[in-house]
């Protein structure tokens, strides 16, 4: 792409090479029984997340609570990352709110040793598709490492507005989540050659194949964060066209865990700690304000979890 790096383009590279290799992981971040970081239990966790090679790791972002930690909590679990990777699959990192705010992390980050950013959606205010562009405009002025926008909620690119955050020397790539499969492929279409896009739903596997159809097979699983033998026979499956597979799992396992977490808000992450914590994985509580699951639904995600690891003949514990 023109106005790349070098350096950039060994990133570009690594991660189009991750994303045809395996899943997205995006790790959870750990804590103990009265809210504290527990950095040591994180490195045993994602010490075993990345012993089932991953395409890529991005610490600290949605499913890690990005917006739960302060800045020396993201400093501990990013540089931990960095540390466990060692140079294996890339490390990009979350930032997100205002772009001052997003400028802090970002520094952070780029000490930390982490290869690029995800930029989160920001903060409350709704805002036009030029101040979305400034915002990464700013953001890209203030640190070396490329960023990957992340397009959900408040954040929507037009394919003009693409085209314009496309331009910012520094932008990668487009993560989506809003599932908008009409405006993804203008915006595929309006990109330039080179520029990456990922499928962001929340439960991405779900439609993955619908994704493909417009030229967006990569995607990040949060399945992978507690088990990774589902959403690593699932990414198989897509890749290899085993559509029975595929549907099988859709239908016995990815749709009714996007039921029991369409229950409640914030289940999207309390659901997939909770079924970590569930086979042994040392990821403690979720932070407020997210809750953890009461007994009942704690209940349907266990016989859930044990549903989706029979299927690809796996053990509640990990081996």
């Amino acid at each position: 792409m023109a106005g790349f790096s070098a350096e950039h383009e060994r990133v570009v590279e690594r991660l189009r090479d991750g994303m045809v290799s395996g899943v997205l992981s995006f790790p959870l971040t750990s804590f103990t029984e009265n809210g504290d970081l527990d950095p040591d239990s994180y490195r045993a966790y994602l010490a075993a997340q990345l012993a089932t090679a991953p395409g890529a790791v991005f610490p600290a972002c949605g499913t890690g609570e990005f917006s739960a930690l302060d800045e020396d909590e993201y400093r501990a679990v990013v540089t931990a990352t960095v540390e466990i990777a060692d140079g294996r699959l890339p490390v990009v990192a979350g930032v997100g709110y205002g772009w001052a705010q997003a400028l802090r992390f970002a520094r952070i980050a780029e000490e930390a040793g982490a290869d690029a950013l995800l930029v989160l959606p920001h903060y409350l205010v709704e805002a036009p598709e030029s101040g979305l562009v400034e915002q990464l405009r700013r953001i890209a002025t203030g640190t070396r490492l490329p960023l990957i926008a992340y397009q959900r909620g408040p954040v929507a690119f037009t394919p003009e507005g693409l085209r314009a955050i496309a331009a910012i020397p520094t932008v990668i790539g487009l993560k989506d989540g809003h599932s908008d499969l009409d405006r993804l492929q203008r915006l595929t279409l309006a990109a330039p050659d080179g520029f990456l896009f990922f499928n962001g739903a929340a439960t991405a596997e779900i439609q993955a194949r619908a994704y493909a159809t417009v030229g967006v097979p990569a995607y990040s699983s949060a399945v992978h964060a507690f088990a990774p033998e589902i959403a690593d026979a699932c990414f198989a499956a897509l890749r290899s066209g085993d559509e029975a597979t595929v549907t099988k799992l859709l239908r016995d396992f990815y749709v009714p865990l996007v039921e029991l977490r369409d229950r409640v808000p914030g289940y999207a992450v309390s659901l997939v700690k909770a079924a970590a914590r569930l086979r042994g994985l040392p990821v403690g509580p979720v932070r407020a304000p997210l809750t953890d699951p009461g007994p009942t639904d704690l209940a349907a995600l266990e016989h859930l979890l044990d549903t989706g690891l029979a299927l690809v003949g796996a053990t509640r514990r990990p081996a």
